[in-house]
């Protein structure tokens, strides 16, 4: 028997994310992840979803979010949030 923790997932090629997950998009080649939504009540992720809104809105074609930052600092963000 195990247990996983909560933390982001490399997406796989499916369009949905999981119950509990969402999709984001980050960096310039728009890289695919799946967060946790206990994500969204960070304070540190909550900046970077107010970025998200005044740059691309909360629309995006693929059915995510767009966040307005690197890969590595995205990582680093959500790396602390673990």
């Amino acid at each position: 028997m195990g247990f996983r923790l909560p933390g982001i997932r490399k997406a796989s090629n499916a369009v949905d994310a999981p119950k509990g997950y969402l999709a984001v998009y980050v960096g310039e080649k728009m890289k695919r992840f799946v967060i946790p939504v206990s994500y969204l009540n960070q304070p540190s992720f909550q900046d970077l979803l107010t970025r998200a809104e005044e740059e691309f809105g909360y629309d995006h074609p693929m059915g995510g979010l767009t966040i307005p930052c690197s890969e590595d600092v995205f990582q680093r963000i959500t790396c602390c949030l673990n």
